[in-house]
């Protein structure tokens, strides 16, 4: 059973997703909150899987509410076998990526849609989320992209901890992930089995200390590791 904590400051929104999100056999909802301090308190409670999460809200806005919740490892719940337990975060907005949501993404997030998709996207969201993956779909990935290669300043490639420690194959799993392709493509392309794309991707995550493939592509870019339009 997925259970999701539900953040928005409006009840009747609230009120719309647990409707979608109950009629599903294998999601519950454990709580709602209506702003970022009451998130943070109510994720500690309930320990969630997936945190659905607006962007603007009052008191605390989903922003600050998802770095705290996602950084403040130590004072996090823990799961019952004594290993850290974080939520992963999927945010959700009136409007299309900008730098709000750009900041999001860079702070763990594990993607974000607009809150008027449709049910059935909401509730694949939750699963894929939940499976450990991130929702970056291909035209948000070059929005991501465009949006990096305009900022002025990269760190060199250099400077980011563990990216020379990552195996030739791991560089090259890495180039492609961050170019927005599956698992699946990833292994065609390789010519490898899609167990195998998954324990490098795995292995990247861990030597970066990244906790998905959302911040895998802004790394990529960000570094300089790979540059649009390659």
């Amino acid at each position: 059973m997925i259970r999701v904590l539900i953040v928005d400051d409006q009840a009747m929104i609230r009120a719309g997703f647990r409707m979608i999100i109950e009629a599903e056999a294998d999601i519950t909802v454990v709580g709602e909150a209506g702003d970022g301090i009451e998130a943070l308190e109510m994720a500690a409670r309930s320990t969630p899987d997936v945190v659905l999460m607006d962007v603007r809200m009052p008191r605390m806005d989903g922003l600050e509410a998802a770095r705290q919740m996602l950084c403040d490892r130590d004072d996090h719940a823990k799961a019952i076998d004594g290993s850290l337990k974080l939520p992963r975060v999927l945010m959700l907005t009136t409007f299309d990526l900008d730098d709000y949501v750009y900041a999001a993404l860079r702070a763990g997030v594990s993607g974000f849609m607009l809150k008027d998709a449709p049910a059935e996207q909401l509730v694949e969201a939750i699963r894929v989320i939940a499976a450990g993956e991130a929702l970056l779909a291909p035209s948000v990935t070059r929005r991501l992209i465009e949006d990096i290669s305009r900022r002025p300043s990269r760190d060199a490639i250099t400077t980011v901890p563990g990216l020379d420690q990552l195996t030739e194959r791991e560089d090259e799993v890495l180039r492609l992930v961050a170019k927005g392709l599956s698992n699946a493509e990833v292994a065609d392309q390789l010519y490898l089995g899609e167990a195998t794309i998954k324990t490098h991707v795995g292995r990247i995550l861990m030597k970066l200390n990244l906790r998905d493939r959302v911040q895998a592509v802004v790394l990529a870019y960000e570094s300089g590791l790979i540059t649009p339009g390659e």
